[in-house]
């Protein structure tokens, strides 16, 4: 049931262009490894052209643990993703 839910929520919100590019987590294809990688480009991209580069890596483990399901609902239905489950 939650496969069938993350795969119509992620297919209207692509279709509606509301996903960054940017976003790793939660997409197929994707992941922290990926996220990484583009970092570690555009970092290698900012030395070798002389700029300055400052990280910060927050660990978010567990957070949808705490996420208030009425906030998540209201954010949902914010981006048109509606309608009975």
């Amino acid at each position: 049931m939650e496969r069938i839910i993350v795969e119509n929520t992620v297919k209207v919100l692509k279709e509606h262009n509301i996903i960054n590019k940017e976003q790793h987590g939660f997409l197929a294809g994707k992941s922290m490894i990926t996220n990484l990688l583009d970092c570690l480009n555009g970092w290698t991209l900012s030395v070798v052209n002389k700029q300055s580069v400052a990280v910060a890596y927050i660990d978010f483990a567990k957070v949808f643990d705490s996420v208030s399901h009425s906030n998540l609902g209201y954010k949902r239905r914010a981006y048109g993703v509606s309608g009975n489950l």
